[in-house]
């Protein structure tokens, strides 16, 4: 019989299609966002996709693995940050679930900013309570260039194996980089292939201060910038102008010529969603904060078939 897992917070399903390679059965999903659970249930249609607030659900399915990617944008690098919003503390929803559930282990993804210093309370007080729930629990803060992806992007995650096994999660090895033996993906890898200029798939407003106060191009040999959940924000594509720093926080192209935003598809592609994922069954707009928000599968199934043999 295949392990199965309860997966909370599931956007449009990274990890699930991740952990699924590795022969899960997804015995129940969950998400507020309806957007998120269309294309969940557009791209997974055999799993049990459930559309509302998870402090709304009562009770959940046994399962040997809970995963989940609870917001934290109090905590983010980037967009507004709010401490004190009410959405930093949903992780008590998934430590009430990891209570009821009792799987044999865990994976939480969750913003790098929340291993910094100044934010370490809020990091502790979800070790404490997965401690507490008997879970031997363990953390770090990979970046996706080293597995694999063509793209820059440092997030933490939480893992804990019931502590009655005896057994301690080790996080995997890079695969990717100087000290791993295989060179970084490039973009022209992933994404080298694809229409230049796909009309209607891109963000095509003006590039405001802030877009240009970060490196947001980055050249063909090179990963991505990190793909965001915001069209406006996404990174340029490279067939745009290289862009020279002028001062602090102040980018500007090289030389003038035609620029533009990476595409839904090129997003996509780039997060290592299969290229047979359907997202045609929501706006654009939407499609680019569905993709940019998600865990990438590719990294959830490193980070799953680390775990040891324990199902």
């Amino acid at each position: 019989m295949a392990p199965s897992a309860v997966s909370l917070f599931s956007g449009c399903g990274g990890t699930d299609l991740g952990i699924r390679e590795l022969g899960f059965d997804i015995a129940l999903a969950n998400d507020v966002w309806s957007v998120a659970a269309d294309l969940y249930r557009a791209n997974l249609p055999d799993v049990s996709v459930q559309l509302g607030d998870v402090r709304e659900v009562k009770s959940f399915p046994n399962a040997d693995l809970l995963i989940g990617c609870y917001p934290c944008q109090g905590y983010s690098q980037g967009g507004t940050r709010n401490p004190a919003s009410s959405l930093n503390y949903l992780y008590r929803e998934f430590d009430r679930a990891l209570r009821q559930i009792s799987p044999k282990a865990f994976i939480v993804e969750n913003v790098a900013g929340m291993a910094h210093a100044n934010n370490r309370t809020l990091l502790n007080n979800q070790l404490v309570r997965f401690r507490l729930a008997g879970y031997t629990v363990s953390y770090n803060v990979l970046d996706a260039k080293d597995y694999g992806l063509a793209q820059t992007r440092r997030r933490l995650f939480i893992v804990g194996v019931k502590s009655t096994l005896g057994m301690r999660y080790e996080f995997p090895s890079p695969t990717h980089g100087p000290r791993a033996g295989l060179a970084y993906t490039s973009q022209q890898e992933v994404i080298g292939g694809m229409e230049e200029w796909p009309e209607g798939q891109y963000c095509s407003e003006p590039l405001h201060w802030y877009y240009m106060s970060r490196r947001r191009r980055h050249n063909w040999n090179e990963p991505s910038a990190c793909i965001v959940g915001h069209w406006r924000h996404v990174p340029l594509h490279p067939i745009s102008p290289p862009l020279i720093r002028i001062d602090t926080d102040h980018w500007q192209f090289q030389y003038p010529g035609p620029f533009r935003r990476l595409s839904l598809a090129e997003c996509a592609a780039l997060q290592s969603f299969p290229s047979d994922y359907r997202w045609e069954s929501v706006r654009v707009k939407d499609g680019f904060m569905a993709a940019g928000n998600a865990v990438p599968p590719t990294i959830a199934k490193a980070i799953a078939c680390a775990l040891p043999d324990i199902w």
